[in-house]
């Protein structure tokens, strides 16, 4: 059994039994083991959050009446444009990270398995695409046909056993396209897993100092898509250098509408 929560607490309080956490200052999020079951924390300082919970609401809200007062023939994605300040790519270190987020804000995202004949199987059950170690043979390590199947899925999985054999039978393409497969075990749910990846999100600075990450969509509820940015929002302040003082600008923005400042 595992839970997903957010706790935000007095960096100078130690949480009760079961927890066992020294007095800290905490901003990277930690994996806390309790007795029973295992729950994973994303704990932050209480004052370390700039921007208020009920302004990021009546952001999330204008943006959902954006959509709403012209719908689209498909579902909206909401994303979090970030711009930074006091950084430099060249010289300082470039951050990355992921977290995963309480609602999946990609649902339609496509995830593909790289299976062996238990987790081919598994797929079929549950309308998931697949592809066996015959199909990866017959690519016959021709790029182009490997280029096309990376550009097909938005992301894979691969059993456990299959793992050492993907650079032998693919190279490095899907190396090369940032989607080199999660592995899996025959313990695992892989429609869990997917779900996992789809609710997952990663921030890695690059060349420019703007990000943008989506976080949600517009059928969400404003209680979803306001818990998915605040987790976002806080994850991302804990991977920079100097935390708020290298956020220049937080908005969020519907895939077809004007972006809406939060910061």
């Amino acid at each position: 059994m595992s839970l997903d929560l957010q706790i935000t607490l007095d960096s100078q309080e130690i949480l009760p039994p079961p927890f066992s956490i020294q007095r800290a200052t905490l901003i990277q999020p930690l994996t806390v083991a309790l007795t029973s079951p295992r729950i994973q924390l994303l704990i932050l300082p209480v004052n370390s959050s700039k921007i208020q919970v009920s302004a990021v609401r009546e952001s999330v809200r204008t943006v959902k009446l954006q959509s709403e007062e012209k719908k689209r023939n498909f579902v909206e994605t909401v994303e979090l444009q970030i711009g930074l300040k006091n950084y430099d790519p060249q010289r300082d270190k470039r951050f990355s990270g992921s977290v995963r987020l309480p609602n999946i804000p990609r649902p339609k995202m496509s995830v593909c398995i790289l299976g062996d004949a238990l987790h081919c199987d598994q797929a079929k059950e549950i309308g998931m695409e697949y592809q066996s170690v015959d199909d990866l043979k017959k690519l016959n390590k021709n790029k182009k046909q490997i280029k096309k199947l990376a550009k097909k899925y938005d992301a894979f999985l691969a059993s456990e056993a299959l793992i050492k054999q993907i650079p032998r039978l693919l190279g490095p393409g899907l190396h090369k396209a940032g989607k080199f497969p999660t592995p899996v075990t025959h313990a695992d749910n892989i429609g869990d897993k997917a779900d996992e990846i789809r609710a997952t999100i990663k921030f890695q600075l690059k060349k420019v100092l703007c990000l943008g990450v989506a976080v949600g969509h517009v059928e969400m509820t404003e209680d979803e898509l306001l818990a998915n940015i605040m987790m976002s929002v806080n994850f991302l302040v804990s991977l920079l250098k100097k935390h708020w003082q290298n956020v220049k600008t937080l908005f969020i923005k519907s895939s077809m509408n004007k972006p809406v400042r939060l910061y």
